[in-house]
């Protein structure tokens, strides 16, 4: 899909400010509401904007620990990667997977309320996943930078 400089702007806005308003958004990019509103669907249709939602500080929650873990997979197995995730997305505590070419086949973050509950979350559901040929974890200290925002 093509963007002009005018998506562009209306991108920028939405990931500095994304609750903002169309008429607040159309303001600041220079248009009116119902042209900034057209654009905003157009990015939805072309697959641009997948969707809006609320970014939850889970440590406020009481969820204090957060492990990387990586893992290479028996590949000798012809569904090894497609059992492995299969079981993946059913432990809740499994806040994203990501797969890889390399070394690493996948890559698991996941969190747990304290260290207890993570040595059980990993005893009793990351170590029964199917076709494990060798793990890392990567227990994470803290967060330099995050950011979802891309320079346009």
């Amino acid at each position: 899909m093509q963007i002009d400089d005018t998506d562009r702007r209306i991108l920028r806005h939405l990931m500095a400010e994304p609750g903002m308003a169309t008429a607040d958004l159309a303001e600041r990019a220079g248009l009116t509401t119902a042209t900034c509103w057209r654009r905003i669907e157009k990015l939805r249709e072309g697959g641009v904007i997948r969707g809006a939602q609320a970014v939850i500080d889970w440590r406020r929650l009481g969820w204090e620990v957060e492990v990387s873990l990586r893992f290479t997979l028996d590949k000798t197995h012809p569904r090894a990667f497609d059992e492995f995730l299969a079981a993946a997305r059913e432990v809740p505590e499994v806040l994203e997977i990501q797969t890889f070419l390399g070394q690493t086949d996948v890559r698991l973050n996941a969190i747990a309320r304290d260290m207890a509950h993570w040595q059980e979350i990993y005893r009793s559901r990351i170590l029964t996943l199917p076709h494990i040929q060798d793990t890392e974890a990567l227990m994470l200290i803290s967060t330099i930078k995050k950011s979802e925002e891309l320079p346009l």
